[in-house]
């Protein structure tokens, strides 16, 4: 299919008034509300009450119009959503001069947790396709151009920014529930593990707990996150190194 012969009438109503092609969806009196306006409602709720408190009747009800009138800009609570997701995220940070393309993928990746932290109900809407939206486009944007000068093919790049956005998520989502479990968790955790593990059936498990690996003590989760990151770094540069 050729993208560019794409007619606007075939782009999904909400990617559509996110981008500015339509005012809003369906016909109707003049506008008393703008999409920014439903959307950061929707922001205001989920941060409030839960993303499970948002639904079309309560975000009506915020902007104070009507369920049925709040469908002529938002067609469904699935695009609300993915609206709001893209709002909470917000655009990516501008990038620093002279920087390479590891230190601007550092960055790039740390304001993506930093993101996700102030707005943790964002990892509850599925993945439901690619992205579309003028956010995800504008990080999508970032760090490719993170990778200008690798040497990568444009494949590869793409590839490179979905591997560090999954791992992003996964360790935010792996973060923010040990967070939410409280401080003790990690206590109970090793306390709990000392008594049922079996150094003969377990060895290995056994000798990290020996050597402290397992501990009573969980930090902010960030220094697993870096440790993590550099390893996927590392094997980016090893990367571009063969392709170099």
């Amino acid at each position: 299919m050729d993208v560019g012969k794409i007619e606007e009438s075939e782009i999904p109503v909400g990617i559509a008034v996110a981008w500015g092609l339509r005012d809003r969806p369906g016909k109707g009196p003049k506008p008393a509300l703008s999409l920014p306006r439903i959307v950061q409602a929707g922001l205001d709720v989920a941060r409030a009450d839960g993303l499970a408190a948002v639904s079309m009747a309560r975000v009506a009800k915020e902007v104070g119009v009507s369920t049925m009138a709040l469908y002529r800009y938002v067609a469904a609570k699935d695009v609300l959503l993915e609206l709001m997701q893209d709002a909470a995220y917000g655009p990516p940070p501008e990038a620093t001069a002279d920087q390479d393309w590891r230190a601007g993928l550092t960055e790039w990746s740390w304001a993506i947790l930093h993101a996700i932290r102030r707005h943790p109900w964002v990892l509850q809407i599925p993945v439901s396709g690619a992205p579309l939206l003028p956010n995800q486009i504008t990080w999508l944007e970032r760090g490719l151009t993170c990778l200008s000068g690798t040497g990568l093919a444009e494949s590869e790049k793409l590839s490179v920014v979905m591997l560090l956005s999954g791992y992003v998520r996964q360790w935010a989502g792996l973060s923010i529930a040990v967070g939410a479990a409280g401080p003790d968790q990690a206590a109970r955790y090793a306390k709990t593990l000392a008594r049922v593990i079996d150094p003969v059936r377990f060895p290995a498990v056994s000798a990290a707990m020996a050597a402290g690996a397992v501990n009573d003590e969980w930090d902010d989760g960030d220094t697993e996150f870096v440790f993590g990151l550099d390893r996927v770094l590392d094997g980016i540069a090893a990367l571009t190194h063969a392709r170099s």
